[in-house]
């Protein structure tokens, strides 16, 4: 099996970072994505409302393997009379995590804004105590405000700025002593963890012993990436984040087997067939469950009714839907672990 590329992994997560894509805003990390494939020379198709299935070869008993490029984000609710922006999650973002965040605002004319997510009021030095005991909240005491010379509602609509805008945050990636330090490692880092493997593939010609899809979806944030599968799939793998805390057995260096989400347990058969080929490859594996707000693209495919196997594994990460943090070894062991369970 070939050695885990990790520059090429490093590299091409920034290379997908550097596309904002707030969920529902595809169109051009799925421009990157396929002109990625291109290069890889795998086939893909597209799908109706965004979405990429990539087909690696091989023949029987279909697997199809999905990572999502779709990133948390805000949009625009409403233009406050003083020329600042309410606006709501998209996705599972909270202001706590996301208060003094830049951001770009995209408008449907095709403008692109900046500014930061900002408290109301602002300054710890004149209002301390509503800053201290108020906890922040985007309906009442967030929002954001443009790095613009607006006074008004009417100086914000002028420049073509409307409800119904996406704002997307600035990731800020950094890497530190193999930890990395970014936004959207959910779910960037596994995406590019697949981008990782294909190139394996392609440069040691590789023949997968069954026939393998790998899916790029754009809304896994708000539940439906992956809902239309080519219908010759018999098991799902999601590749997504593991996150740490106080009960988890996830740990940033090491790839977690999912055995349960907040919704269903994960296949049973499959689960452990992903466990044999851990132990196999010696990868750095732990099994955990992940209750009571996180689920994968694997679930919107069970609850469609599609007869499959479904199982997720992934990458610990600390900070979930906040700045998070994983470490090279985890993406590494996510990259042995899927190479080992294609390969057989």
């Amino acid at each position: 099996m070939k050695a885990f590329d990790e520059r090429y992994c490093l590299d091409t997560f920034q290379k997908l970072l550097a596309v904002d894509s707030t969920t529902g805003q595809y169109e051009q990390i799925q421009e990157l994505l396929c002109s990625m494939l291109d290069e890889l020379g795998f086939p893909y198709t597209l799908t109706h409302k965004g979405g990429v299935i990539a087909e690696l070869g091989g023949e029987g008993n279909p697997l199809a393997v999905t990572a999502h490029l779709d990133d948390i984000g805000l949009m625009l609710r409403h233009v406050n009379a003083d020329g600042t922006l309410n606006v709501c999650p998209v996705g599972g973002l909270y202001p706590f995590y996301c208060v003094t965040e830049n951001v770009r605002i995209y408008t449907r004319g095709g403008k692109v804004f900046t500014g930061c997510i900002c408290r109301t009021p602002n300054s710890i030095h004149v209002t301390e105590e509503e800053l201290r005991n108020v906890l922040p909240d985007f309906r009442s005491n967030v929002c954001v405000v443009l790095d613009e010379d607006v006074h008004s509602a009417a100086d914000v609509r002028a420049l073509g700025i409307e409800t119904g805008d996406m704002i997307a945050l600035e990731p800020r990636c950094t890497v530190s002593n193999g930890y990395i330090k970014s936004r959207f490692v959910d779910d960037k880092a596994c995406a590019a963890v697949l981008l990782t493997v294909m190139k394996a593939i392609r440069d040691e010609k590789l023949v997968l012993p069954r026939k393998v899809y790998f899916y790029f979806a754009m809304y896994e944030e708000i539940g439906h990436g992956t809902v239309v599968l080519p219908e010759d799939v018999k098991d799902m793998l999601a590749v997504d984040i593991a996150p740490t805390g106080p009960d988890q057995n996830s740990d940033e260096r090491k790839v977690s087997i999912f055995a349960k989400d907040s919704r269903f347990p994960y296949h049973w058969g499959l689960t452990n067939e992903l466990r044999e080929a851990a132990i196999r490859a010696k990868a750095d594996y732990v099994m955990d469950i992940f209750t009571p707000h996180y689920g994968t693209d694997c679930d919107p495919v069970v609850v469609a009714g599609y007869d499959v196997r479904h199982a997720a594994i992934g990458p610990g990460t600390a900070n979930s839907h906040g700045y998070e943090r994983t470490h090279i070894d985890g993406l590494r062991n996510t990259y042995e672990l899927l190479m080992a369970y294609m390969l057989g």
